[in-house]
């Protein structure tokens, strides 16, 4: 994995938080406490590596803005503290998946034997095909 999330450090001060009151059920809990967390991150503003910065751009993920910027919602858990872990980790996978470079393909080539039996296969098809054919009879 060349270009893997190792080297790769986040500023705490690139990350911008704010809280947030949860969606859905949570009783009277839910009016009350701001659970959730925004998480905003401008990755052209940051200190990733171009080649990040290029990647996440490439990303077809709808947190990502056309602007760069990622926004991340996370209120799965009741703590706000939770969710803020919860939001910098779906962050890392995010920025990882952007730094993932796949290995160059090499083209291969059939060996000879394996051509010689696929053309001896499709004779041999052919020889069966030829058979089916309707005999003329010559008068």
């Amino acid at each position: 994995m060349s270009g893997g999330l190792e080297q790769i450090k986040l500023r705490e001060e690139e990350i911008e938080f704010v809280a947030i009151r949860a969606q859905g059920a949570g009783g009277q809990n839910v009016n009350k406490v701001s659970n959730a967390i925004h998480l905003r991150f401008d990755s052209a503003a940051s200190s990733l590596p171009a080649e990040v910065k290029e990647g996440l751009r490439q990303l077809r993920d709808q947190r990502i803005g056309a602007d760069g910027v990622v926004v991340i919602k996370a209120q799965a858990h009741r703590s706000l503290e939770r969710n803020r872990i919860d939001a910098l980790t779906r962050l890392r996978e995010l920025i990882a998946r952007a730094a993932f470079r796949a290995p160059p393909r090499r083209p291969t080539r059939p060996s000879r034997a394996s051509q010689t039996r696929r053309v001896d296969r499709k004779v041999r098809r052919g020889a069966v095909k030829l058979l089916r054919a309707k005999v003329h009879h010559e008068p």
